[in-house]
């Protein structure tokens, strides 16, 4: 093997990959599953001094392991499967003589972010949504381990000279899918204030800087209240006109928002140059509906972020003129209106829990 600087480039180049990779936030993944195929039967005959005749003791084979998908707590990205996309349960041990069965292969549990769609690619069917921490679907059966000779005598052939093979395990080629599961979803145009507001209700600590698509991925933030109160918030990208068919980020994020009980849109009123806060609501409303109806129809809270740029309240009140709705006035840099928002999202959240 001749090594040339291009190599280590090449080298290097994976290994950043790799590396670039692991800090991705991941949505969708495909990858290959195959349960454990059965242990073969054993074809023995007992052989002990004194004991002609001994007849056939051959065992079975082992159980192949199943493939099981289940939702665990604190995973929010399938990260795991950028670089694994085969997974294979154990196999199963052949038997072996003096009546020895072969012992079952260990079944293989993944584990998955909740919220996770698992659709099967050959049949582009859809198998299960774990929607919830703790659900599990058994996704391949293991192979059924083949019997030993001594499970075929009988009285008329009770020296039975075969055995049966294991069978093979199912194998599936399997696409996941992942929506955020979150109480609250944030949307807006880009540079709205959504990632300063989630970085000032909880922990989340996302990219903040003064141009657009700061945010190239969703972000989950915890919302913690006093008496031990709590909601999921999750940060989604900008959005801009067309979105729905793929402009700027697209949609590639916006299927984060379905599972979220309600809508939090986050009007600038302090817009760029040439735009205008009105039909800024307009566009997104317009791509939610063009998105889906049912997340057209999720309750709305509509927010006026950076009111310390409009300190007599001309703006904001010009907006609930125009806009006819109900707006609540906050300043994410400042703190502003900050705490009665999560107060009133979360009787907001209680609320829709209490109904479903």
């Amino acid at each position: 093997m001749v090594i040339t600087p291009s190599f280590f480039y090449t080298l290097y180049a994976k290994r950043n990959t790799r590396y670039h990779i692991r800090d991705m936030f991941i949505d969708e993944a495909k990858i290959q599953v195959k349960a454990g195929d059965g242990g073969n039967g054993c074809l023995s005959f007992r052989r002990e001094k004194y004991v002609p005749k001994g007849g056939p003791d051959g065992g079975d084979g082992g159980r192949g392991g199943n493939v099981f998908l289940q939702a665990v707590e604190n995973l929010d990205t399938l990260m795991d499967f950028a670089g694994k996309h085969h997974w294979h349960a154990q196999n199963g041990q052949p038997g072996s003589g003096s009546n020895k069965h072969g012992a079952n292969g260990q079944d293989l549990i993944i584990p998955i972010p909740p919220g996770t769609l698992i659709y099967d690619v050959d049949l582009d069917l859809l198998l299960k949504d774990l929607d919830k921490v703790g659900l599990k679907v058994r996704i391949c059966r293991g192979g059924r381990g083949g019997k030993g000779n001594k499970a075929f005598a009988t009285s008329t052939n009770q020296a039975p000279r075969y055995a049966e093979p294991g069978k093979k395990g199912q194998e599936r080629n399997i696409k996941l899918e992942l929506k955020l599961i979150a109480d609250v979803g944030l949307v807006g145009m880009p540079n709205a204030g959504k990632s300063t507001l989630i970085s000032r209700c909880s922990a989340a600590r996302p990219k903040i800087a003064d141009y657009p698509f700061t945010t190239v991925e969703p972000v989950l933030g915890i919302v913690e209240l006093s008496d031990f109160r709590r909601f999921v918030m999750a940060d989604i990208p900008g959005l801009i006109e067309g979105a729905h068919s793929g402009a700027g980020l697209g949609c590639e994020f916006l299927k984060h928002i379905e599972r979220t009980r309600i809508i939090v849109h986050i009007l600038d009123i302090m817009p760029t140059v040439g735009s205008n806060v009105v039909e800024n609501y307009k566009t997104i409303r317009h791509e939610l509906e063009q998105y889906s109806k049912a997340m057209a129809k999720k309750t709305e809270i509509i927010v006026a972020n950076k009111i310390d740029l409009d300190p007599d309240g001309k703006i904001v009140n010009d907006l609930k003129k125009k806009l006819k709705k109900k707006i609540y006035p906050i300043s994410a840099v400042t703190g502003e209106g900050i705490k009665e928002l999560s107060e009133l999202l979360w009787q907001k959240v209680k609320e829709l829990k209490s109904l479903s």
